[in-house]
């Protein structure tokens, strides 16, 4: 019995945003983009037509906020998912997104890299919860991001766990070459001080990011997009 493919809604008011995130869902095998909402009403005529598996979902659209739709969905599309990709990042938004259970919340600008690592997660456990019927706890904890047992140290430390792709030496050699920096760097300059892969000097630049641990200076040049230079929260001078 052949697999069914992930149905996709977009949900977003900029159509040419809304058409880059199609486009790169679809670049996945067993993802499908079945329709692309400019609005809130948009979305909502559209679930009492068809159920897809998951919605991306913008916050600020033009008839109403992202959350008060999430929260539609959530009352009356439960089967849904959603993945909340928008440029909000006030704590209320995120408590509510939380609360409201969404898979993920990607603060724009995204890297694609981040995009399509979220949607290879869903994918996974998607899979996972339609393959079994039971689960032990460290399945359970995969799903929920649970800190293992073992990650509480001696003195009442605790210590996250590092995601798949982030090891700590290379972590920390990072990190202290960003607090020797004079300036903000971009990620070629961090890859060559190094002796790392600009893709490699990329992906913890972002995880970096991600935690709070280093913020994103946005360089505007003459002509093309802007430049990203990453720098430590709090950096040594």
């Amino acid at each position: 019995m052949p697999i069914q493919p992930i149905e996709v809604m977009i949900v977003e008011d900029d159509p040419r945003t809304a058409e880059i995130y199609k486009q790169f869902t679809q670049k996945l095998e067993g993802y499908t983009v079945s329709d692309i909402a400019n609005s809130g009403e948009q979305a909502l005529e559209l679930l009492k037509i068809y159920s897809p598996d998951l919605i991306l979902l913008d916050i600020y659209l033009p008839d109403m906020n992202g959350i008060d739709l999430l929260w539609q969905v959530r009352s009356h599309y439960r089967g849904v998912d959603v993945i909340l990709i928008t440029a909000s990042n006030e704590a209320d938004t995120v408590r509510e997104a939380i609360r409201g259970g969404v898979f993920d919340y990607m603060i724009k600008p995204i890297m694609i890299d981040r995009f399509l690592t979220t949607l290879k997660k869903y994918q996974d456990v998607k899979k996972q919860l339609s393959n079994s019927k039971v689960f032990r706890q460290h399945e359970v904890d995969s799903f929920f991001k649970t800190i293992p047992v073992g990650s509480i140290h001696e003195g009442g430390n605790m210590e996250s766990p590092l995601p798949k792709g982030i090891d700590k030496l290379t972590l920390s050699r990072i990190k202290k070459q960003l607090n020797e920096a004079s300036v903000s760097v971009n990620v070629d300059e961090l890859a060559k001080s190094l002796g790392i892969t600009p893709s490699t000097s990329r992906r913890y630049l972002e995880y970096l990011l991600s935690i709070d641990e280093a913020e994103v200076e946005l360089k505007y040049g003459a002509v093309g997009r802007p430049e990203r230079r990453y720098k430590l929260v709090n950096q040594k001078r």
